[in-house]
């Protein structure tokens, strides 16, 4: 019985008579509302939003961009990067490097009012920063770094300096790494030559008894000794029979030298051509980006937006003030009922 009064009741309540029944209050609620927020709208400190759009770079290795050959065009000094180009760069300028760098250059801390010997002075701006800085992928694969400011030419700046000082960070990082694989290849390289010169010595060492082309020469020193033999010349015979017995002596060490230094000279080359290449890498640099946009004093400001705030907040009091009052008014019949 008592649902089907509750129905009957809801069925019989009319929206419009509602509304018109406590349409002061209403009214009263909903204009307070609109006053309170503009004013309130008028306290929240206005801010300019300058904003970067960049492209990251296929790689800044300037050995796979300059000097080694890639058929597949990947390493292309000129190529965009991809979808993990772009996140790395997104993980970077996230860093605490370039955070605390820029807070530091701007003094944010003062910038943003805080006080440095309040409670949580770091922390407080460290979060100002992180909600007037952001930065995301655009569904184009490039990455936006979006600055609040309440001053647009400061905004601009942060914008430009972020992005600016994201080559920075990224080149230092991998110069780091560049550092020490340089100074292991340049260690090897310095080893293979030591081990080179002293097989050039030995080599040399052979030489001065005599050995210059030892195939020609053991050939040629042959053929003469039987011709010696067949005319019967013992003088020239035993001086041929020194010099072969030298020959015997020395020549597959003199053979084994030879072929071990060509064969130490190709990887000597290719070592060296890996030298400049972790050398240019360890000390020469690449931009790590293709700047579309760069960030530019805003003529208007982008926060706050008074008239969706006024708006919002007018149609929120609105709602909630028939909720509050059908909440009322069912527990008054349900008072009365019981």
């Amino acid at each position: 019985m008592q649902d089907q009064d509750y129905q009957k009741n809801f069925d019989s309540t009319n929206l419009i008579f509602f509304l018109l029944r406590y349409r002061k209050p209403l009214i009263i609620i909903s204009l307070a509302a609109a006053v309170v927020s503009s004013v309130v709208s008028l306290l929240i400190q206005e801010k300019y939003l300058s904003s970067v759009i960049l492209f990251p770079a296929a790689t800044n290795s300037i050995s796979k961009s300059l000097m080694a050959e890639d058929f597949s065009g990947k390493q292309d000094i000129n190529a965009f990067g991809e979808e993990e180009q772009a996140e790395q760069i997104l993980q970077i300028l996230n860093s605490d490097e370039i955070s605390g760098y820029i807070r530091e250059k701007y003094n944010l801390m003062e910038h943003y009012g805080i006080k440095s010997d309040e409670k949580f002075a770091l922390t407080n701006t460290v979060k100002e920063y992180e909600d007037n800085v952001t930065f995301k992928r655009t569904e184009f694969n490039s990455v936006r770094i979006d600055v609040l400011d309440h001053n647009k030419d400061t905004a601009a700046l942060i914008a430009n300096d972020i992005a600016e000082r994201l080559d920075y960070v990224r080149t230092r990082m991998q110069h780091d790494r560049a550092q020490q694989g340089l100074k292991i290849i340049e260690q090897e390289y310095q080893q293979m030559q030591e081990y080179m010169k002293s097989m050039e010595d030995s080599l040399t060492a052979i030489r001065k008894r005599g050995l210059t082309d030892f195939e020609v020469e053991v050939e040629q020193l042959t053929k003469a000794y039987y011709d010696a033999i067949a005319k019967g010349n013992t003088k020239v015979k035993k001086e041929l029979e020194e010099k072969l017995e030298i020959f015997s002596e020395y020549g597959s060490a003199y053979m084994s030298l030879t072929e071990n230094l060509e064969f130490e000279r190709e990887q000597l080359s290719l070592l060296r051509a890996k030298y400049e290449e972790t050398k240019a890498d360890a000390e020469e640099s690449l931009t790590t980006k293709f700047i579309v946009n760069r960030a530019w004093p805003a003529e208007k400001k982008a926060y706050p937006i008074r008239w969706l705030i006024v708006l919002v907040s007018t149609l929120s009091a609105f709602l909630l003030s028939v909720l509050t009052i059908i909440a009322i008014e069912n527990f008054r019949k349900f008072k009365a009922t019981s």
